[in-house]
């Protein structure tokens, strides 16, 4: 299996890339090395005569027979015996030399058809070395079933259409004068390379061209897959004598097409070639199509992933002007590619705001008004407030740009990640809930950090000076990954398609977004005048903005919870516990200068990192259901079976550590108003739950063009990839959608 793999695989290659020189060294077309000749031999019988030059031969189990024509049954083909030989790829084979006579019985139930339409398809070598082998060559056969039309048959345009003539191994196939029929003149054909690629060619006798300009490829009909851009091959300047210079393809030209898939199962996708050319100095044939099927491999994740990451989509062509003839038609120039993602500056402005809009957020805007409370409570200069709002901005910028370029780095390394993937680590979250506890206590007045203990990242965060600033920023980029606000999808969906350069500078404006409002109070004198005075009131106002802290470290407990169990809550609630126990003891030993204490209670920290590998080491609890009964948990094998049934269905890949995600849910997704639409419209509510890795839902994600959750997209049948929602749902949009969609 290996070996034919091998010999249909590369045998193209080969072909295409050595037709020139072997053409002078005398290789034939494969229409001369292997001239068929066909006639009914009565009323359930095809005769088949080859003749096979000289130097070449025909692989006996590589003539096949096959036909789509309603009521129409093939027996087996009947065939001499052949020499038997041991090949290099096929192994013991049987091959025929000069002439092979077989025939094809048949059964006809449509006693009304006028023609038997067959296709064989042969495959066969020249004897040199190194040996050359022609690719898989099928030759359509189209005979009348009348006997004055098999009379008339043999005239030669009639055996031309029934497959070839009988010809002597150096004529000339075809005369000068006479033009082949399309599928003849234009042999178009598709194979498989890789679960996500497919190879395709056209291949065209002496004296006949492709035209570029007017050839594409797609996929028509397959489950959840799309085309890319095709990969040509340069052609050759041809002059058109009404257009100029064209470029045009001869002999044979192989396309690669990449292909972007949702899920990784095996399929059958039918490949369509678009496509027009002329014979030289002859006619321009109109434009053609022609429709192959592919059977595609089972693809992995990775594969999938790779796919999609590297997938660019297919250009888009302009449309023919009407009136035209076929040479005019030949002329039209493509338009550039198309991209479908957003521009450069629109990307930067989408992630400016959507960094301005995460400030408002309850996972960061804690942090913001600790730091504006802390600079009114400072009562410093206008330079050393602008000197906390430059600190700041950097500790955000900074961190933006580690993220960003962590997670481009680790996708191009193969790792399948998205936005929000350290939320997927359940040590990264316990060690998120200890920071926000710390800070919690910090601003409840449970302990305080001396200049001479650097601390944590929340210690370094309540100090004073641009250290304290800077860690600040940090400490609100962390917080601010599970908010996915409007706008940043499709900014850092541009950015993980685009460079490093490119990405960068995408993470830099989410970053100076979150510190704009912090900047404006430290830059803009106004606003800093117009911030309270100090007092009294704004130490209650501290302690009071501690409790949102707490919450969120709640909040993130739940996460964990749902991420590796009640063991993991148990665990961080311990850790929590002898965390605040030696933040106090820190506290209690700095009032009483006893340096002892403070080595018991950095003992005491470190103790409490323990409960976070333990956490790490804990295995995902058993799937449960999804939270709503409406709900089925996503699965590519369920909804390729649910699109089968021509069902529709609304995807919500969701996460629960994702704000926006609870957000839509609640005001949208669990209202009756949702249930009911899903109702009327006959559809599937399919829920698929990110919150721990999940490279399923990471393939369904890259398919669909999205770095992140929440995504929802919407599905009718097989028809399509599904649209695409905005982030932010509203019953108005879910309702046009799903009513657009109803079957």
């Amino acid at each position: 299996m290996f070996r034919y793999l091998l010999l249909v695989l590369l045998a193209p290659l080969v072909f295409a890339t050595t037709v020139q020189a072997q053409e002078q060294d005398g290789l034939l077309p494969v229409e001369q090395a292997y001239v068929l000749k066909a006639e009914l031999a009565g009323p359930d019988r095809i005769a088949l005569n080859w003749t096979i030059a000289k130097d070449y031969y025909l692989y006996k189990g590589r003539i096949s027979a096959r036909s789509s024509q309603p009521g129409l049954s093939l027996g087996n083909l009947d065939l001499p015996p052949g020499i038997k030989q041991h090949d290099e790829f096929f192994g013991d084979v049987e091959i025929y030399h000069d002439t092979v006579q077989g025939s094809l019985p048949f059964t006809l139930s449509d006693a009304n058809a006028a023609s038997i339409d067959v296709t064989i398809t042969v495959q066969g070598c020249h004897e040199t070395e190194p040996k050359i082998c022609y690719p898989p060559h099928p030759v359509k056969l189209s005979l009348p079933r009348d006997l004055a039309a098999i009379a008339d048959a043999t005239s030669p345009l009639a055996q031309k259409l029934a497959g070839g003539i009988t010809l002597g191994a150096n004529a000339d196939p075809f005369d000068a004068d006479e033009t082949l029929p399309p599928e003849q003149a234009f042999v178009f054909e598709a194979i498989a390379m890789s679960p996500t690629e497919v190879l395709a060619r056209w291949s065209m006798p002496k004296g006949y061209y492709l035209y570029r300009d007017r050839s594409e490829l797609s996929v028509v009909d397959g489950r959840d897959v799309e085309a890319g851009a095709a990969q040509w091959p340069a052609g050759v300047d041809h002059t058109d004598e009404h257009f100029g210079t064209v470029e045009v393809f001869y002999n044979q030209v192989e396309v690669p097409l990449p292909l972007r898939r949702a899920d990784g199962q095996a399929q059958t996708i039918q490949v369509q070639g678009e496509f027009q050319g002329c014979k030289e100095n002859g006619i321009c044939y109109p434009v053609m199509q022609r429709t192959v099927a592919v059977d595609l491999d089972a693809a992995s994740v990775d594969e999938l992933a790779a796919a999609a990451k590297s997938f660019v989509p297919a250009a888009r062509r302009a449309p023919d002007a009407g009136g035209t003839n076929a040479s005019a038609e030949n002329a039209l120039r493509s338009l550039p590619p198309a991209t479908t993602s957003i521009g450069i500056l629109a990307a930067l402005l989408f992630a400016f705001l959507g960094g301005i809009i995460l400030n408002l957020m309850p996972c960061v805007l804690p942090v913001l008004s600790f730091k504006v409370i802390g600079l009114a409570q400072s009562g410093e200069s206008l330079a050393k407030a602008r000197s906390h709002a430059l600190w700041y901005t950097s500790g955000v910028l900074v961190s933006f740009a580690a993220v960003g370029l962590l997670v481009i780095a680790l996708r191009a390394a193969g790792q399948a990640l998205g936005w929000g993937f350290q939320l997927q680590q359940p040590g990264f979250v316990a060690f998120l809930v200890y920071v926000l506890l710390a800070v919690g206590l910090s601003l409840s007045g449970v302990f305080t950090i001396g200049a001479r203990f650097a601390g944590t990242g929340q210690g370094l965060a309540a100090r004073s000076g641009p250290a304290g600033d800077f860690f600040t920023g940090v400490l609100a980029c962390i917080v601010a990954s599970p908010c996915t606000a409007p706008f940043m999808g499709p900014a850092l969906a541009f950015a993980f398609a685009s460079s490093s350069i490119v990405a960068l500078l995408i993470f830099l404006a989410l970053g100076f977004g979150l510190a704009l409002p912090f900047l404006l109070v430290g830059f803009v004198p106004a606003l800093a005048s117009r911030l309270p005075r100090p007092g009294a009131w704004m130490e209650t106002f501290k302690q009071v903005l501690a409790f949102p802290m707490y919450l969120t470290a709640v909040w993130l407990v739940w996460v964990l919870g749902k991420q590796r169990g009640v063991d993991a809550i148990g665990y961080v609630l311990i850790g929590a516990v002898v965390l605040a126990l030696s933040l106090w003891w820190i506290e209690h030993a700095q009032s009483r200068e006893k340096p002892l204490g403070r080595v018991f209670a950095t003992i005491l920290m470190l103790a409490s990192l323990l409960p976070i590998w333990m956490i790490a080491r804990l295995d995902a609890p058993a799937a449960t259901a999804s939270g709503s009964d409406s709900a089925v948990a996503y699965s590519s094998a369920r909804l390729d079976a649910l699109r089968e049934e021509g069902r529709t269905v609304f995807v919500n890949m969701t996460a629960d550590w994702c704000v926006t995600c609870k957000a839509n849910e609640k005001a949208v997704l669990a209202s009756a108003h949702f249930a009911d639409l899903l109702k009327q419209a006959n559809a599937v509510y399919m829920k698929g739950d990110w919150t721990n890795v999940d490279p399923q839902i990471t393939a369904f994600l890259q398919a669909h063009g999205a770095v992140g959750v929440p995504l929802y997209v919407v599905f009718r049948g097989k028809q399509g990839n599904g649209q695409v929602l905005p982030t932010v749902l509203t019953s108005g949009i879910v309702a046009d959608a799903l009513a657009a969609r109803a079957p």
